[in-house]
């Protein structure tokens, strides 16, 4: 569905946008400055919440493609290389001016810079095996958690629970994932959006919206430690995790999930809402298991304690 144009307004964003949104902006200092966040305003705040930063830096789009500047940047004006390629050849993030999708994209940069950068060295691989047209399965799947990402963090500890916790939400138990175990949501489980055009699309949040997870295990405490902590770890965790599953080279991996039934991530989260069986719809007959399940193998753990006791 096509998705409004949002101005850039405190007050309309925190009475319209979905939680993760205001709070995103709030976090990041954003919410309250008076205009739509420049590149420049960007590469600031990366330097202000990554000291250590070896990413690249943002460029505003108009200025990068612009015949009228240096000679340096008007190279660019009939670059046909594709942006992936520009990320990687000149270390910078082409970032459209007033635009959404790309302040998010640029926001999970900020956030997730060891994951963006491995997710762009991954299609950089496949374009330099395949070429760019057209795109590989692979990176496919990689857009498609790029794009519409949830990433599931789990605290350790407590495996079974963790395993159980991902089963019911793989196969659609959503009432039992968001009512009976709501309280675990933001303790045992932790939810943090990676896709930038679902941030983008929970500006306006309607019925129907959808992410796709991926769930990775994060140290105990973690539900205890500071935002920023929090993030450094799961930027850790997923980059191991896509090791781990072949760096999306299988399938089937990603896992739907109704993005407003999260705990307090809408409104209107009562019995009728959670009924909606068109939103909150039961598992595909015949629907593959995701090979991501089970995040921890208990039993081989409970083996390996066996032979240590």
């Amino acid at each position: 569905m096509p998705i409004p144009v949002t101005p850039w307004c405190k007050h309309h964003i925190q009475s319209h946008a979905s939680s993760p949104v205001h709070t995103l902006l709030t976090e990041l200092r954003l919410l309250d400055e008076a205009e739509f966040p420049t590149a420049a305003r960007l590469n600031r705040l990366r330097e202000v919440f990554q000291s250590q930063w070896q990413g690249p830096v943002f460029i505003a789009q108009g200025e990068l493609f612009n015949s009228d500047k240096s000679a340096e940047k008007s190279s660019y004006e009939n670059d046909t290389r594709y942006y992936e390629e520009i990320i990687a050849e000149d270390n910078c993030v082409p970032t459209r001016e007033n635009s959404w999708h790309d302040l998010f994209n640029a926001l999970i940069w900020i956030q997730f810079p060891a994951t963006k950068a491995l997710l762009n060295k991954l299609h950089m691989q496949d374009i330099a095996q395949y070429g760019a047209h057209p795109r590989t399965e692979r990176r496919n799947r990689i857009t498609h958690f790029d794009e519409c990402g949830l990433v599931l963090a789990l605290e350790a500890g407590d495996e079974d629970k963790s395993n159980q916790l991902l089963h019911a939400l793989a196969q659609h138990h959503w009432v039992d994932s968001f009512v009976t175990h709501r309280h675990e949501w933001g303790a045992h489980i932790t939810p943090f959006i990676f896709g930038h055009a679902n941030l983008e699309m929970m500006l306006s949040p309607f019925i129907g919206l959808t992410g796709k997870w991926l769930a990775v295990s994060v140290p105990k405490g973690f539900s205890e430690m500071s935002y920023w902590q929090q993030r450094a770890e799961v930027d850790k965790a997923l980059v191991n995790r896509i090791a781990k599953l072949d760096a999306f080279n299988k399938s089937p991996l990603l896992k739907p999930i109704p993005l407003l039934g999260v705990p307090n991530w809408f409104n209107k989260q009562d019995t009728a809402f959670y009924n909606n069986s068109e939103y909150f719809r039961p598992l595909r007959q015949g629907a593959k298991p995701s090979i991501q399940l089970p995040l921890h193998d208990c039993s081989s753990d409970k083996e390996r304690h066996k032979g240590t006791a």
